[in-house]
């Protein structure tokens, strides 16, 4: 029979440093703030192109995705990252 060969079983694969406790806090803080402020921040330019019919225009179509994929990129990523620096690893096991 085959067997399953993992990350643990290969010495040096990922290597890790250790890092002080307040490292990961301050990392955590630090995305806590940038994903509220992008969330918040994309949120209202993207709720100003849908409220005002002057902002609508074919160039600023080219703001709005990017607004789009900013908002949903802090949206999904912040809160993943931000859990992951206060329990300093990785949560959300080897599928995840």
């Amino acid at each position: 029979t085959p067997q399953k060969t993992t990350v643990q079983d290969v010495p040096g694969a990922f290597p890790t440093v250790d890092v002080p406790d307040h490292a990961h806090y301050t990392i955590g803080i630090v995305i806590l703030i940038v994903g509220i402020t992008g969330t918040l921040g994309n949120f209202l330019v993207i709720y100003a192109f849908c409220r005002t019919r002057s902002l609508q225009t074919p160039a600023n179509v080219f703001i709005i995705n990017l607004a789009i994929s900013d908002f949903l990129m802090s949206i999904t990523q912040s809160p993943v990252f931000f859990t992951n620096s206060l329990h300093k690893r990785w949560i959300f096991g080897e599928k995840g």
